[in-house]
């Protein structure tokens, strides 16, 4: 929902850093990298030692790196395949890395209740599920677009739960976690619902190679 409304708004703090880290002579994949290891480590070392408000501020800043590197390649004129799959495989990394850390807060920090561990991994689950679909029904030939909760929003919803959490707010991430595993739910089936209304939803494909055909199939 957020993803493309939320773009023009960014882009004037956006663009002039993409302008600065290309004059620098800075790559777009390299600034995919690097966000993505400086996000993945900020998770997996703050939030498990309990430094909730250091890791959502910090993680919110550096998940903006998301949109300088598809900037800087727009800039160029255009992105690679590869710079489209090496952004997509960081981003299931960085989610990948945020919700295992917040479930391993959950378990031996916060003392959470079963109920509430369960929702974090539907959550951790799905995030990757929701990208998934997307993916394989584009490589499908099909359009995917929007969804209740797409990265921005597991993001925004997820970091400000954790952060509020830091701040003494009780419960914040027990709603925030619950919001996202019920929405996320929600948009695997949204989004395969998308594929199944679609005029080529029924279209026969050709078996994986060295499959056997069975006579009369």
């Amino acid at each position: 929902m957020l993803s493309v409304r939320g773009r023009k708004p960014a882009a004037v703090i956006v663009e002039p850093v993409a302008k600065l880290f290309a004059k620098a002579g800075i790559s777009p994949n390299a600034v995919t990298t690097i966000g993505a290891a400086i996000t993945i480590a900020i998770a997996v070392i703050l939030i498990p030692t309990n430094h909730l408000i250091a890791a959502a501020l910090l993680s919110g800043l550096f998940a903006a790196f998301d949109m300088v590197d598809g900037t800087m390649a727009r800039l160029r004129g255009g992105g690679t395949k590869y710079g489209a799959t090496l952004d997509a495989t960081c981003d299931r990394l960085t989610d990948g890395a945020l919700f295992a850390a917040i479930t391993w807060w959950l378990i031996y920090t916060y003392d959470a209740p079963k109920p509430l561990v369960v929702a974090a991994l539907i959550v951790l689950v799905c995030s990757q599920v929701i990208s998934y679909v997307k993916a394989r029904a584009e490589a499908s030939g099909f359009k995917v677009n929007g969804g209740l909760v797409e990265r921005p929003e597991r993001l925004i919803i997820g970091l400000v739960g954790l952060g509020l959490q830091g701040f003494g707010v009780p419960y914040a991430i027990d709603v925030a976690l619950w919001i996202l595993a019920l929405g996320s739910i929600f948009t695997v089936w949204q989004r395969l619902h998308m594929v199944k209304q679609s005029p080529q939803a029924k279209q026969i494909i050709a078996p994986p190679a060295g499959a056997k055909e069975f006579p009369g199939a």
